[in-house]
């Protein structure tokens, strides 16, 4: 099975390729989607929705994976972040993938074994735990991370999304 993570941002939108065959995960492909700060926040959205289809029609994944919106304490920064997370599932759904989505927590827990690890120890662990010369970039890293959790949850995650009428 081929993962699409992904880790939205307005500004930067991290991707990561993991295929995962029996026990082993594979690096595929990873990297980041640059916004421009002096374009308008649609033109941001519609260049993450435009890219991110391009990785999908490059790679074939059969799943996108969307890390889960977190509390911040910056409402306006929270509110973009929550459109770029929009952009990226309406990427997936129009591929016609299924999408899942994962809290940072859960996310930490599957990579790190640790819902609170900090992001240092996430990303060592991306790198061992998919054989990479060096650490990601950091939004890429984050997105390799949200593919893992979905290689080791995803099992449960279908049957409960069947179980729920194939919500996702």
């Amino acid at each position: 099975m081929r993962i699409l993570g992904i880790d939205p941002g307005s500004r930067i939108t991290g991707y990561g390729i993991i295929e995962q065959r029996g026990n082993r995960l594979l690096h595929v492909d990873n990297g980041a989607i640059f916004t421009r700060s002096d374009e308008s926040l649609a033109c941001r959205l519609r260049t993450i929705h435009s890219a991110l289809g391009d990785v999908i029609l490059r790679y074939a994944p059969d799943a996108a994976v969307v890390e889960e919106i977190f509390i911040a304490k910056n409402a306006l920064s929270a509110l973009k972040l929550g459109h770029a997370r929009g952009a990226a599932l309406l990427a997936g759904i129009n591929a016609g993938l299924p999408v899942f989505e994962y809290t940072a927590m859960q996310v930490k827990s599957a990579v790190v074994g640790y819902g609170k690890a900090d992001k240092g120890q996430v990303q060592q662990m991306v790198r061992m735990l998919l054989n990479l010369p060096e650490i990601a970039q950091e939004d890429a890293s984050d997105a390799l991370a949200v593919a893992i959790c979905h290689a080791h949850s995803r099992g449960l995650s279908e049957r409960l999304a069947v179980a729920a009428g194939g919500k996702r």
